[in-house]
């Protein structure tokens, strides 16, 4: 047999499965981090229950897999996930899933790994979203989820430091509504509504124009120039006006 009929024959078993994103359909890919309540709380020893370190790296991961190659119009980060809105137009590798899940899966993971100094690894799962308003949707969904996991990553954390062990912690926090929740760290000293809004809402990357000024060596004359560059919002809005802020991007 020859070499390009083994490799016909071959290929299917590679191909036979993939799956391609239809035209006109945004794509969202969320990326996870595996087994990081270990890396963070036993391997590496990261602050409770925000680490500005750790932050940092999630960020930097962002930036970076908004500049391996895709066209990624929108990148936001909270506790140990991404999430990257591509172009509505984006068609690299014919739009098959695999190959985005497992390209960006594995640029996370070395890209958080060399920054960690260790190893850190992620997933990734692609949304296939019809319309404007669903890719609104699901950012609203991970910007609340932040909100949600914040108020009890507080609660959780305070009681630990108090010396409250993990189930008694856990158990406590599943019989108190939000308001409870907030009430219960006031009483201990802590106001919610003045916390690092990054820590409550996550942190948005996405892409500005900024204008230049430089100087024309020729002409001995100021010359204006545009640039993209990324913008890293940790102060991003909450509900209707999230909601707002995605649609311009999406504009």
């Amino acid at each position: 047999m020859k070499f390009s009929e083994l490799d016909a024959k071959m290929r299917i078993y590679e191909t036979n499965q993939d799956h391609i994103v239809l035209p006109e359909m945004y794509m969202v890919a969320r990326i996870d981090g595996r087994n990081f309540t270990t890396l963070t709380k036993d391997r590496e020893k990261f602050e409770a229950p925000f680490d500005e370190r750790f932050r940092d790296y999630m960020v930097d991961t962002v930036k970076h897999l908004m500049n391996c190659g895709f066209h990624v119009v929108y990148g936001y980060t909270e506790s140990d996930e991404i999430s990257l809105l591509f172009s509505l137009n984006e068609s690299a590798f014919s739009r098959k899933t695999r190959k985005y899940n497992s390209i960006l899966a594995g640029e996370a993971s070395a890209k958080f790994s060399l920054l960690l100094g260790s190893i850190g690894a992620f997933d990734c799962r692609i949304s296939e979203l019809p319309t404007k308003s669903a890719v609104i949707d699901y950012f609203r969904w991970r910007n609340e989820d932040a909100s949600r996991n914040a108020l009890n990553a507080h609660c959780y954390w305070l009681q630990r430091k108090q010396g409250v062990n993990v189930a008694k912690a856990t158990s406590y926090l599943e019989g108190l509504s939000v308001s409870e929740k907030n009430e219960f760290l006031f009483q201990n000293g802590i106001n919610f509504n003045e916390l690092p809004n990054w820590q409550k809402r996550g942190i948005g990357v996405y892409w500005k124009q900024e204008e230049k000024i430089g100087f024309n060596p020729v002409t001995k004359d100021p010359s204006k120039t545009t640039r993209r560059k990324l913008v890293v919002d940790y102060d991003l809005p909450m509900k209707d006006a999230y909601s707002a802020f995605i649609g311009e991007l999406l504009e």
